[in-house]
């Protein structure tokens, strides 16, 4: 039976009237009995229930009152998927787990894991199974001649590119045998396992016509690179390494249509590329500099940071296991 608030309210004062009638009339008897006291307790402790009750149904009525906050179904939302390199090494599995933690808040995210291997990992495979997200685990070695070396600075050569083809080239397979335009509806994003990335940047990007694009933070030696617009328009880059390049952009700074890449079906990142041509390979056979789409409010805040994990001393460990007492190789880190 619904009850009308004013008459909830009504009934509210009078069991508390109740109440302070029946206190006050105790005031003042005296009794040595215990069991006199009994009924007293039970019906004061009826009287609280029945103001809990009452209380309980106040809220309900108060709440829906309340006009509920419509959210758009999840089907609705235009699909993200992130392409991942990675590769095995001492936190890796620190570094995918950060990650994937961060990816479990965004909705209708669609992670392509692909690892730097010959065959699938247990880590990697036991890891994904685990961290509740919707994904595609590949795997495909870097070839040879393009492995650095140990020594070697991180910028010799471009790392992840035999991986990021192998996410374009499941998406553009899986992605065409969908029925319709809705199985072609989404957004590529290209995320290293060791950025960092703000929750606001996925839903900036979902919006992605053709090319989006927005600051990187901590990239290049300077606290950011980014598009700069005028007039709604991406006129030219701020950066501080060779701003001629036809993308002089990070590859945390951009996102893409799947629509577009499934149109380009040669769009690829070329291994051969030049030092910090590697994104502008890709992006010259989708977009020009005119058409691309800036995000993060016309790229004025920062929203992914190119962070990197401190590489593990290991002297102590190493010295223990020359002992024979290094740390249990069963235990995974």
């Amino acid at each position: 039976m619904k009850l009308k608030l004013k008459t909830v309210f009504v009934l509210y004062f009078m069991v508390s009237l109740m109440g302070l009638i029946y206190a006050l009339m105790q005031l003042g008897q005296h009794c040595d009995c215990a069991e006199h006291d009994l009924p007293k307790d039970r019906a004061i402790s009826r009287l609280q229930e029945e103001l809990y009750r009452l209380q309980g149904q106040i809220r309900q009525l108060e709440k829906a009152k309340q006009p509920e906050k419509k959210q758009p179904p999840k089907s609705s939302l235009s699909t993200i998927f992130v392409i991942t390199p990675t590769y095995a090494r001492l936190v890796q599995k620190a570094e995918l787990t950060r990650l994937s933690q961060t990816f479990l808040h965004v909705p209708q995210l669609h992670w392509i894991l692909v690892e730097d291997s010959p065959r699938k990992t247990p880590l990697v495979s036991n890891f994904l199974m685990k961290s509740g997200l919707t994904y595609t685990h590949l795997n495909v070695p870097t070839a040879k001649e393009r492995k650095l070396q140990e020594g070697d600075p991180s910028w010799l050569k471009p790392r992840g590119v035999e991986q990021r083809n192998e996410g374009l080239r499941w998406l553009r397979e899986d992605r065409k045998t969908e029925p319709g335009d809705n199985g072609q509806q989404g957004v590529v994003y290209f995320a290293d396992d060791d950025n960092t990335y703000s929750l606001q940047l996925f839903e900036e990007m979902r919006r992605t016509q053709r090319v989006s694009v927005w600051p990187v933070g901590l990239v290049g030696g300077m606290k950011f690179e980014s598009p700069v617009v005028e007039g709604g328009k991406v006129v030219r880059f701020h950066t501080g390494w060779r701003p001629s390049r036809p993308f002089p952009m990070d590859m945390a700074g951009f996102a893409v249509s799947l629509q577009l890449v499934l149109a380009n079906p040669d769009a690829c990142f070329d291994g051969e590329a030049p030092m910090g041509f590697l994104e502008s390979s890709l992006l010259k056979g989708l977009v020009t500099a005119d058409e691309l789409e800036p995000k993060a409010d016309n790229c004025t805040k920062v929203l992914v940071w190119h962070t990197r994990t401190e590489k593990p001393k290991m002297k102590r460990e190493e010295a223990l296991q020359v002992q024979g007492l290094g740390s249990d190789p069963a235990v995974e880190v």
